[in-house]
Formats: C-alpha cells, sequence, structure tokens
C-alpha cells in the first residue's frame, strides 16, 4: 500500500510539481477504483468503515486496474503538453474501475451522467452502480464515456486501436495489451498491423505491453521470458521497445514520463519524415514495456499470504470485507493509504490541484469524439445501384457471376470515399470476384514489395491479412469511430470471428439503449465461395452455419439477407451499406448463377424481403395445392427447376413459388421487429397446405423462425444435413437432398392427391438420381441437362409470366 507522501529525489523530466501531481491523480483513481470494487456507502471515508458500507457482492478485477490509472495520468500530462489528440484502448476490459474513475475526474462522467456528480453523492452512485444491478458492468464498457473497446474477451486491442488510427492522421492510440491478452491468438497477429499503417494518411497507435506477472492463477508467458528474447520477438514484429519497470512510484513516474515522452517524439519525427519529405521507408515504430506488480499499491498481504505482485490480486483481493473486522481494516488502511482527505474537497468533489491535470473539452480521452464515432459519422457518397443492373430479358437464365457485378459498385463506393470507406477480406477478394474494386484502390501493403506483385501501395484501401480476427478488428476499430467498411469471407471460414462477432453485436444492442451513443455505420459481411459452391474444396469448406450463429442475436442488431441473383445482390448491399447499427449478412455465391429478376422487380422484391413469384407458380390465381419456398441462390435454382419437373408431369398442379431474400421475415412480428404478421405470414404460405422449403443452410434454422405460425406442422425444410465431399456442384444438392428430384419427390409424398398417380414420375425422378451418380464418377461432372438447365422460355398453359 501506498506510503509517504511523495518527494522529488528521483532525477527525470518531471518537475516536483508535475510529479506530485501526477501521482496525486494516480492516488485519486486508484482510491475511486477500490471503492467501486467495495463500496456500499461512507465513499469518503468520514466514519469508521462498517459492514453495512460494504457491498454484499465483491465483484470487479483490481489487479491490471492500478497500471490502467498509471498509464492514464500520463498520458493526460502528454496531451495537455503537446497538444495530442487520443484515445485510449484498454485491452485488459476488466479493469474497467480505472476508466469510470478517470471520466469522473476529468468531469465527462457527470456531464454524461448528472446524478453521478462531481461531490460525495455522485461519488457514492458511483461506488453503488458498478457490478451491481441496475447499475454498469466491470468493464470498459459501452456506457463508460471514452471507450470503444470492451475487452471483456482478451485479443482485440491492437486491432481495434489499428482500425480506428486508419485515416485519422491527427490521432494517436494508444492501446494497452496485457500479458495475458498478448498470449490469444488474434493479438499474436495483430502486431503485424503495422505494415498497413501509411503514415502520410494515418494516425498512430502506441502499444503498450504490460507485464504484470499473472492471469487469474497462472503466470504469464511473456513476464518470464528473459529481457533479450522478449525484445527479439518484439522488435521481430517491428517495433523499437522501450521497457520501464519498478514498484517505487517515485522512479516509475519519471521513467515512464521520460519513455513516453521519446515515444511520442519518435511518432512525430516519423510521421514528419512520412508527410513532409517523403518518406516511404515502413517506419519501426516505438512500444512500450511496462512492467509493474499486479495489484500495484494493493495490501501487500492477507491473512499470511503475499496479494500485491502475485495472482491473488487478480480480482478482488479478499472477499470477506463486510463479514471480518479484520479483512474490514484491511481495506480501510488501503483506501486510506491514497490519503483522501487531499484529492477531494470535504463535500466530495476533486481538488483544484487535481482538475488542472485534466486536458480540457473533447482532448480529455473519456470525451474524445473518436470514441463516440457515430458523432463523426458521415453519409457515404453512393453511386446509384441502378447503373449497375444486370439485363434480364427472362426469368431463370443467363450465367452472371453475381459477386463480380458487386464489385463494380464497390469499386465506385471506394472511389467516392477514399477517406472513410475500406474493404476488408483475408486473402480473399479476388477469389471472391471483387476484383473490380482494384481498378479504383490497391491493396494496403507497407512491407517489402517485388515486381511482380500486383496491386500493392501504401495508400491502398483493400486490406488483406491471412487473419479473419485481424480484419474483423480493424473493420470494427473503423466503424466505432466513425466511417463505415465491408467485409467479403469464405462463408465456412467466417466462423473463426464467431466471438469477436458476439461482442460487437452486443455493444450495438447496448448502445441502443445508450442516448449519448451516437449510431454508427453497419458491420457488412459478404459470404460468399458458400457451402453449394465449395464442392472442390470440399467437406472442410461447406458450413453455413454462422447464419444460425447471428440470428442468436435479436433481431434488432442483425440482418441476414440471401438475394438469388446479381439484381437483388445489388439492392440488399446499398441498403446494408447505407444502414447503421446492424450487423449484416449477405450470402451469395460467387459462380455464375441464373438471373431472375429485373432491377425494377428486385428492388421491389427486396423492400418486401419475401414475395410470391408468379412468373413461377402455376395457376397463381387459385389457391395452392402447395408451397415451394426458397431462401437463397442455390436452392432457388433446385425450387424452380423441381417447379419445372412438377408441372410437367402433373399440369393441374397449382404450386405457389415464394422467394425469401430477408430471412427474418419469416419471424413472428411480436418477436422482431421486421417479422410479418400472421395474417401476412398465412396468405403467402396458407394455414393448411403443405410447405417445401428448400433452404441454403442448416433446416432446423427456419422451423426455429416459424415455429410459432399456425401451418408450421407442414414445413418441410431442405437444407445442408452436414453431408460434403470433393464432387459436384449438383452432387452437393443430391447429398442433402436440397436437389429439384428430391424436392419434386417431396411435393409428391404432401400433397394427397398426388399419390394414386404419381408412381410413374416419382420413378423417373428416382431413375434421375441413380444416371445421376453413376454420371459423375464416369464423367466427372455433372449431367448437362442438370448443367444448362435454363427456366424454360414457353411456359404450358397453366404458367403465368411476369
Amino acid at each position: 500500500m501506498r506510503g509517504s507522501n511523495m518527494t522529488s529525489h528521483v532525477d527525470g523530466p518531471l518537475t516536483p510539481a508535475e510529479l506530485n501531481g501526477i501521482d496525486a491523480w494516480w492516488r485519486a483513481a486508484n482510491y475511486l477504483s477500490v471503492g467501486q470494487i467495495y463500496l456500499l456507502a461512507n465513499p469518503l471515508l468520514h466514519d469508521p468503515l462498517r459492514a453495512e458500507h460494504i457491498k454484499p457482492r465483491l465483484l470487479g478485477h483490481w489487479g491490471t486496474t492500478p497500471g490502467l490509472n498509471f498509464i492514464y495520468a500520463h498520458l493526460n500530462r502528454a496531451i495537455i503538453q503537446r497538444d495530442l489528440n487520443m484515445i485510449y484502448v484498454m485491452g485488459p476490459g476488466h479493469g474497467g474501475p480505472g476508466p469510470v474513475a478517470a471520466s469522473w475526474l476529468e468531469g465527462t462522467y457527470s456531464e454524461t451522467y448528472p446524478e453521478v456528480s462531481q461531490d460525495i453523492d455522485g461519488m457514492e452512485k458511483l461506488f453503488q452502480q458498478f457490478s451491481f444491478p441496475g447499475g454498469i458492468p466491470s468493464h470498459v464498457a459501452p456506457e463508460t464515456p471514452g471507450s470503444i473497446h470492451e475487452g471483456g474477451e482478451l485479443g482485440y486491442a491492437l486491432s481495434h486501436a489499428y482500425g480506428a488510427a486508419f485515416d485519422n492522421p491527427d490521432l494517436i492510440v494508444t492501446a494497452v495489451v496485457g500479458d495475458g491478452e498478448a498470449e490469444t491468438g488474434a493479438l499474436a497477429t495483430s502486431w503485424h498491423s503495422n505494415k498497413f499503417l501509411n503514415p502520410t494518411t494515418d494516425g498512430a497507435v502506441l502499444p503498450i505491453l504490460h507485464l504484470n506477472g499473472y492471469k487469474i492463477a497462472n503466470p504469464t508467458i511473456l513476464a518470464r521470458i528473459d529481457r533479450d528474447e522478449l525484445d527479439a520477438l518484439l522488435r521481430g514484429y517491428g517495433h523499437t521497445p522501450y521497457y520501464v519497470e519498478g514498484q517505487d512510484p517515485d522512479q516509475m513516474h519519471q521513467d515512464f514520463a521520460r519513455t513516453l515522452d521519446t515515444c511520442l517524439e519518435e511518432i512525430h519525427q516519423l510521421q514528419h519524415r512520412a508527410r513532409e519529405h517523403g518518406e516511404t521507408t515502413r517506419p519501426r515504430w516505438p512500444m512500450i514495456v511496462l512492467r509493474s506488480p499486479k495489484g500495484w499499491t494493493g495490501p501487500t498481504e492477507v491473512d499470511g499470504h503475499q496479494v500485491e505482485g502475485s495472482w491473488r490480486s487478480h480480482q478482488v483481493p479478499f472477499s470477506a470485507a463486510r463479514e471480518n473486522k479484520d479483512h474490514r481494516k484491511i481495506l480501510e488502511n488501503w483506501l486510506r493509504s491514497y490519503r483522501p482527505e487531499e484529492l477531494f474537497t470535504a463535500t466530495g468533489a476533486p481538488v483544484k490541484e487535481l482538475r488542472r491535470l485534466r486536458p480540457e473539452g473533447t482532448q480529455r480521452m473519456s470525451a474524445n469524439p473518436h470514441a463516440n464515432g457515430g458523432s463523426l459519422l458521415r453519409d457515404l457518397q453512393m453511386p446509384n445501384f441502378r447503373d449497375y443492373a444486370v439485363s434480364v430479358e427472362r426469368p431463370g437464365t443467363g450465367q452472371i457471376e453475381a459477386t463480380r457485378v458487386l464489385g463494380q459498385l464497390l469499386r465506385d463506393v471506394v472511389a467516392a470515399n477514399m477517406q472513410t470507406f475500406r474493404v476488408f477480406s483475408p486473402d480473399e477478394n479476388n477469389s471472391n470476384r471483387l476484383n473490380a474494386i482494384l481498378e479504383a484502390t490497391d491493396r494496403m501493403w507497407n512491407a517489402q514489395t517485388l515486381p511482380e506483385d500486383d496491386h500493392l501501395a501504401r495508400d491502398g484501401r483493400v486490406m488483406e491479412i491471412l487473419s479473419e480476427h485481424t480484419c474483423q478488428g480493424w473493420l470494427e476499430g473503423y466503424l466505432l469511430t466513425g466511417r463505415h467498411g465491408f467485409f467479403s469471407c469464405y462463408e465456412a471460414f467466417i466462423h473463426i470471428v464467431d466471438s469477436m462477432f458476439n461482442q460487437h453485436a452486443k455493444w450495438l444492442d447496448t448502445t441502443n439503449d445508450i442516448s449519448w451513443r451516437q449510431p454508427i455505420a453497419s458491420l457488412n459481411y459478404l459470404l460468399t465461395s458458400h457451402v453449394w459452391r465449395q464442392d472442390h474444396n470440399g467437406f472442410s469448406h461447406q458450413d453455413p452455419g454462422f447464419i444460425d450463429h447471428v440470428l442468436n442475436k435479436k433481431p434488432e442488431v442483425v440482418r441476414v439477407y440471401l438475394p438469388p441473383d446479381a439484381n437483388t445482390l445489388l439492392s440488399v448491399a446499398d441498403h446494408c451499406l447505407r444502414s447503421r447499427q446492424y450487423v449484416n449478412v449477405i450470402v451469395a455465391g460467387k459462380q455464375p448463377q441464373l438471373q431472375y429478376l429485373t432491377m425494377n422487380e428486385a428492388i421491389v422484391h427486396c423492400a418486401e424481403g419475401i414475395g410470391t413469384w408468379d412468373w413461377a407458380s402455376t395457376h397463381p390465381d387459385t389457391e395452392p395445392d402447395v408451397v415451394m419456398a426458397c431462401a437463397g441462390d442455390v436452392p432457388t435454382m433446385e425450387t424452380l427447376a423441381a417447379v419445372d419437373l412438377l408441372r410437367s408431369n402433373f399440369p393441374d398442379l397449382a404450386i405457389r413459388v415464394i422467394n425469401v431474400v430477408d430471412l427474418l421475415r419469416l419471424q413472428h412480428d411480436s418477436v422482431g421487429p421486421h417479422g410479418l404478421p400472421d395474417t401476412d405470414f398465412d396468405a403467402l404460405f396458407t394455414t393448411d397446405k403443405p410447405v417445401i422449403f428448400a433452404y441454403h443452410g442448416y433446416p432446423w434454422l427456419i422451423h426455429r423462425l416459424t415455429y410459432r405460425r399456425t401451418n408450421h406442422g407442414n414445413f418441410h425444410v431442405h437444407g445442408y444435413q452436414e453431408e460434403g465431399t470433393t464432387t459436384t456442384p449438383f452432387d452437393m444438392c443430391v447429398l442433402n437432398r436440397l436437389d429439384r428430384f428430391h424436392l419434386a419427390i417431396a411435393v409428391i409424398d404432401r400433397v394427397s392427391r398426388l399419390k394414386n398417380v404419381s408412381s410413374g414420375a416419382r420413378e423417373t425422378f428416382q431413375n434421375a438420381l441413380i444416371q445421376h451418380h453413376q454420371y459423375i464418377r464416369v464423367h466427372g461432372e455433372d449431367m448437362p441437362e442438370i448443367k444448362n438447365w435454363q427456366w424454360p422460355a414457353a411456359p404450358n398453359s397453366s404458367a403465368s409470366s411476369e
């Protein structure tokens, strides 16, 4: 615990007054942090601590917090002295008491939440609310002013920081990496983000690796390797590391101040050489390694066990302060060691000396507008997506790569928004047929280049690194600081960021209820190279389950779109790029596909999200015998091919064809804002007729979305059944019973009047499956009549054409 008053005997850049001032801020932040974890009342210890002053449940993390507070105090000095624009990303998000304390000391917290005022009543509320029912979380949560990074899940601090720095030339992002966090794969890769930073047009990231030695109970790797090995690792990542380590506050303050000044000056010089003198060599950016005791300034020992400097300080250093008077005495001594009487007035306000140590206005890290990116967000300059329309002379014809068409739209979005829009992809931009984007920009690259390299440049706006984690983190940081982006990925491997998606969706859901958080641009995924067209890569590349994962989140923050052709993809993409506060998932194949709707028809269909295709239905003006529904490009084609088979064999069969673009339209309107009311749903799907539903993903998701519906018992869903291999495209459908023949047989089995007249048709369809099986094993490709199928030019008299 803290001892006597600070002295100024240690040499360094800080004057005695500066040294004492920074230490006072640090003590105040630490006091407020401990109070948040432990106290329910008596915030300034005007009375001896009693049991009723202590929270009944002690939650939160102390171990990392004093280090975060220490850094914050020094950053404030630098901001004031150097007139900096800076935000603070705290990887150890469990240190939530720290930034809450700092924003209260800076006045931002009371401006944001007037009831938590800068007085004794406000301080008591500050303490009461922390990790308390009806209060705030223990992390650096969305409720915390100045936060863009909750840190509840570790690994993303650096990628978020770099995302924030892209296209923000005046911004410095200080990113604290906890030594536990540094063990994650996501963090380990994100050190390479410095190869994607342009010192001319981007801001800077100052990483601070905080080594305090322990995770929950285990030691951390980077704290237990020798200096030479650690130094080699960090230099290998492309940084120049500077080291500050110790325990004595006098020495640590001076050493850290000196090192911080060195790093900031180095950043300034690197940017100056790039911006004023055209220096193109990739900089070796500085970073700091701060080694301090875990639970620094906390109790040295409790019940005969070491606490400060050990794993025991990771969370709550001791937990029986309410019941155990000895623990309560330790807590009181700990709090009084910060000398709160020097830091706060009798009425609970920070003393004048502390108020002088905070930056003013939006220079406060807790009030920086980049940490509330929606306040800086400007609409994209969008080209008219109708200009990219694919001509459709009649539905169900043509062979167009839908994502290649989308690439032309994205090319022009990039060209019109060269400071506010980036495209992210894990080495798959061209593979996903978005090549046209490279007509407007290059791939961002600030490492070695060779003559045969393709489209690499320091000012490129296509961000490719073979790490879904890093792409996701960059994009999140970019969006959270007020810009726009687009992420394309192979469908099977987007699962790599399942947990990151979780965190972002939860952030959006929380901020929807925080009035001062302004809406940010949506996170837009394009999932392509999808399950039905990964026949060549095989089983390992076949997984449509990200949709299921996304739809576990609240419908207020997620949307899933399955456009069946190029024009619907253009319409959906335009909508998603303009939207706010959503995670939008677009699933569209990159292989040549049939086209169905003109642009005008596509716009209407996408606006509704679901609709009947009369041109594909038979006897559209009568009540159907069966409803054939489809969602996804391949399921749509197979459904239409099944309709073609059925109408040839049963010309009097009334078939209604429904196509679904917006998956959440299937949901009941009482569950989410995009769902259909029962009257509209029943009008489409009927209340008693069989529904054969061909779906892109796992079949049970459709049942989950429709289980409340009147006719749910008649829904028969065909989708991916975890059957896959290296085979032909059509055989993938056959293996999972999504093919036209299985769909047609399903209709025969469920339309009662067909059972006695369908034996010939059923045998024909089954024989076709046998023939298919034999053909592909001889020829290695699908039969011509399958591969070249199109919607017939002249429907029979029972069908109408749009």
